[in-house]
């Protein structure tokens, strides 16, 4: 009988990944591209089916690749999770969001550890991926896991690998960013790198236990999070004090050490910016411990959005408007450039604030057509970017820096615009144009 060492070597493994959204679908893509059965797991059925017609719907994921490897057999799709029990790894990529409360929501990790008992069996390996707080793997996952009666480290194995996912970027991908691999045991530890190395063309990096790279995850993200915080405190002093916050970034981005460029906006968006913070500061209350830093950090990033409308509601009273009385053009509710995503976005938060002080809000966005807002409202934006839209705005916010808008275009017909993105740094004509 083969170990499972030995099956990921011989790629005769089969491999599962649980949740097949912007993390899972990447990764289940990757294991059949490697040469391994791979069988993803969503209980969303709309998703199930997508993949088993190998229809895309990641923006990262290649659609040829998606749409060969389901022809081939190598990737298939369910909501029926006794077939867990055919496979011999199973990566868990669920979402952990936050609840009402700004309070870690481990219902899906939890839900997805439950449903996997009934199907474990000897020699499988179960890594968490998605974003948590230090503890999880240990705390929550391994009893879960250890109810079937098996033994961790001895009959099953289990690691945390945080998801290192950047939609849109050009570069990273799945398949070349490095993993960060800590197991409950040295042993759980080499299984799992094993895996990832049968299937990454990056390094495996090991840590010591599930805790170290569950905590790195959240440095990463709580690191960006604190450095943003910072550029856009800054940035709303420099613009009380007559100062152009974007050249200053520049030009200290000049210095080749010591410092790395970080760049205001309306908010953070995303899965993991927003959040881990808020993982952290919740278990370090555990410990007596008050992450005063990154709270301070937090509060400053989550006013943004408010502060924005402040701004445009300045900007419409140079002209005699008021907000209430005005009709505002959003270009962008993306969370980032160039992606489809808006989990968490700023823009949103911006219109829902615009709206709540009375403006008449229009959005156009080239990649998000609708979206559905905090009440599950859907909300449909603008088909086209015409001169007459433009020019029934009385103001033109850019939230989102979106490649694929013309800015020479909206600086032609907007009568005023307010970019919290320095979208429109390539545009020669200066006037009518605020920046955050």
């Amino acid at each position: 009988m083969e170990t499972i060492k030995e099956k990921l070597l011989n790629k005769t493994a089969t491999l599962g990944v649980i949740g097949l959204g912007y993390v899972g679908l990447p990764l289940a893509v990757e294991k059949a591209k490697a040469g391994y059965r791979t069988i993803g797991f969503d209980i969303q059925d709309s998703k199930v089916v997508m993949v088993n017609s190998g229809i895309n719907y990641i923006g990262d994921v290649v659609n040829e690749d998606l749409e060969q490897i389901v022809q081939s057999g190598y990737l298939t799709a369910t909501s029926d999770f006794a077939q867990v029990a055919q496979a011999d790894c199973v990566c868990i990529c669920v979402p952990t969001p936050l609840d009402l409360y700004k309070q870690p929501d481990i219902s899906y990790v939890k839900a997805s550890a439950e449903s996997i008992v009934p199907y474990m069996h000897k020699g499988m390996l179960i890594v968490l991926e998605s974003t948590t707080y230090p503890g999880t793997t240990e705390e929550l996952l391994k009893p879960i896991f250890e109810s079937s009666g098996l033994k961790c480290g001895v009959d099953f194995y289990l690691a945390f690998s945080p998801e290192r996912v950047d939609p849109g970027n050009l570069r990273y991908k799945t398949k070349n960013t490095p993993k960060v691999v800590g197991g409950m045991t040295a042993k759980c530890t080499e299984i799992a790198a094993s895996l990832y190395e049968s299937i990454l063309e990056a390094p495996i990096y090991r840590v010591s236990s599930p805790a170290i790279a569950e905590m790195e995850k959240i440095l990463e993200n709580t690191y960006r999070n604190i450095n943003i915080g910072l550029v856009n405190e800054l940035a709303i002093l420099c613009n009380r004090m007559g100062i152009n916050f974007w050249e200053v970034v520049d030009a200290a981005a000049t210095k080749p050490y010591g410092f790395q460029a970080f760049y205001p906006g309306p908010g953070l968006g995303g899965h993991c910016i927003p959040l881990d913070p808020y993982y952290l500061s919740w278990k370090a209350r555990e410990y007596g411990f008050h992450t005063s830093m990154i709270e301070a950090s937090m509060m400053i990033n989550d006013r943004m959005p408010e502060y924005c409308v402040e701004r445009a509601s300045n900007i419409l009273n140079k002209s005699k408007k008021a907000l209430s009385a005005s009709r505002i053009l959003v270009l962008g509710v993306a969370y980032k450039q160039d992606i489809e995503d808006y989990r968490e976005s700023p823009a949103i938060r911006v219109i829902e604030v615009l709206e709540k002080n009375a403006a008449d809000v229009i959005y156009y966005d080239p990649y998000i057509s609708e979206y559905r807002d905090e009440h599950g409202v859907i909300k449909k934006g603008e088909s086209k970017l015409t001169a007459e839209l433009i020019e029934s705005a009385d103001l033109v916010m850019i939230t989102t820096a979106h490649t694929k808008v013309d800015y020479d275009f909206v600086q032609q017909h907007a009568k005023a615009i307010f970019d919290t993105k320095n979208a429109m740094q390539n545009v020669l004509n200066r006037e009518k144009i605020e920046l955050l």
